[in-house]
């Protein structure tokens, strides 16, 4: 079956902040995990930027990410046991200095919780898992991104016609994402430009409330999902979505981190109709109008 076949490539890749804690961000995102290398200075740069590696021809930012969190940054001394995780997120190739590397683990991402409210404020975290009986905190990487390298103004709000805000208004449109700062990226793009809209933190979310709008006869027009989301993630979502008759009305824009050919083959192989690499919200608003474009084109046949 399509859906679970999207969802085997996904583990976990499990690594120290500190001593104690275990720390995973999925599989998708790594690209390579190399020892530390000695790191070039990149004048002015954010105070968590330790430098520049240069790796296998590419020049990226290497982050202390203990320090990016709020954890006691790395020492000199730790630096020669330390390693990097290279990742392609955003756009962007970065690395992750981190004290340690576990290993990688296969994971159920439907077991994957919101995390307890004793973790307190750090907004880092998007869910909790256990491994070996140990707890493990999956980090929302966009987020720590977004802290450092902040996004560009301009890229955060659409500029469209009158014309085209007024085929949009009218549609009913919801927005899945468990990262916040994807959530507010996306709520600025359409508030910006007053588009109303609906939101779910999640896919399991997401899915009844489409049944439930449709169910009363109100269904939803434009669904913007993200892929990598623990419980049901985006593959799945859009694969129930385009086979459950009531809701495949629904006109399916994915979006990922990931620049990544391979997730928007997958993307389109669910039934999604785009796939976008966030966040760029003129690509997102005008994957909007063509939906918008298929929504009316059918509402007149």
């Amino acid at each position: 079956m399509i859906k679970a076949a999207t969802n085997q490539s996904q583990g976990m890749l499990l690594f120290k902040l500190t001593h104690r804690q275990s720390f995973a961000i999925g599989t998708l995102k790594v690209k390579e995990i190399v020892p530390y290398t000695p790191l070039t200075a990149i004048p002015h740069s954010h105070p968590t930027v330790l430098g520049a590696a240069n790796l296998r021809g590419d020049t990226l930012p290497v982050i202390d990410m203990a320090k990016a969190v709020g954890y006691p940054p790395l020492t000199k001394e730790e630096l020669k046991s330390s390693y990097i995780i290279i990742t392609d997120c955003r756009r962007m190739l970065v690395g992750f200095l981190v004290r340690g590397i576990d290993r990688i683990t296969e994971c159920n991402w439907h077991n994957i919780d919101a995390p307890p409210s004793s973790l307190g404020k750090n907004v880092f975290v998007t869910g909790v898992t256990n491994v070996d009986n140990k707890l493990v905190q999956l980090l929302d990487v966009e987020l720590l991104l977004s802290k450092v390298f902040p996004d560009d103004p301009d890229s955060l709000h659409p500029i469209l016609t009158d014309m085209e805000r007024e085929v949009l208004r009218p549609l009913k449109i919801l927005l899945v994402d468990d990262s916040a700062v994807a959530r507010r990226q996306l709520s600025q793009a359409l508030d910006s430009i007053s588009i109303p809209y609906f939101i779910a933190t999640n896919g399991h979310d997401a899915l009844e409330m489409l049944k439930h709008a449709a169910g009363a006869g109100a269904p939803f027009d434009i669904l913007v999902s993200d892929i990598e989301m623990p419980g049901l993630d985006g593959y799945e979502l859009a694969f129930e979505v385009q086979n459950t008759p009531q809701l495949s009305h629904a006109y399916i824009i994915l979006h990922t981190s990931l620049s990544s050919e391979i997730s928007v083959s997958q993307a389109h192989q669910v039934g999604a109709h785009e796939a976008l690499t966030k966040f760029e919200a003129n690509e997102l608003i005008h994957a909007m109008l063509r939906g918008a474009e298929k929504t009316n084109s059918v509402a007149t046949a």
